[in-house]
C-alpha cells in the first residue's frame, strides 16, 4: 500500500482516488494504515470479497481473502483489475499510473 502512498501526486494529477479494504482486524489493518494518507477499512470478510468481484480462498482449514485490486471508471465499471495469492502479479502503483495515463492520451 506504501506504493500507492508513494504515487499519491501522480494520482491525484490523474484524478485518481485510492481506497484500500483490508481482510485484518481493526487494529493490524489501522498499524498498516498509519503509513498512508488514503482510507483502509477491515474486517472483509469472504462474502465482501466475492460482492466486490474479489477472490477469497481456504489456507490452512481457515477462509482467507486473497490480494485483489481494481481499477474502477467513473462510471462505477472495472476497467482492470488483478488477483494474486501471493506478491508476484499484484498491481504496482506506478503500473497503474501509466495505465491511467496511457488511457487518458487515448482520449
Amino acid at each position: 500500500m506504501v506504493g500507492f502512498e508513494n504515487e499519491k501526486e501522480a494520482l491525484k494529477k490523474l484524478d485518481a482516488k485510492v481506497i484500500a479494504i483490508s481482510a485484518d482486524d481493526e487494529a493490524n489493518a489501522q498499524e498498516v494504515a498509519k503509513d498512508v494518507s488514503f482510507p483502509v477499512t477491515h474486517s472483509a470478510t469472504k462474502q465482501d470479497a466475492y460482492a466486490m468481484g474479489g477472490w477469497a480462498g481456504v489456507h490452512r482449514g481457515t477462509d482467507i481473502v486473497q490480494p485483489s485490486e481494481f481499477v474502477i471508471g467513473p462510471d462505477g465499471k472495472v476497467m482492470t483489475s488483478s488477483y494474486s495469492a501471493g506478491p508476484i502479479g499484484r498491481m504496482d502503483a506506478a503500473d497503474v499510473v501509466k495505465w491511467l495515463t496511457r488511457r487518458d492520451s487515448l482520449g
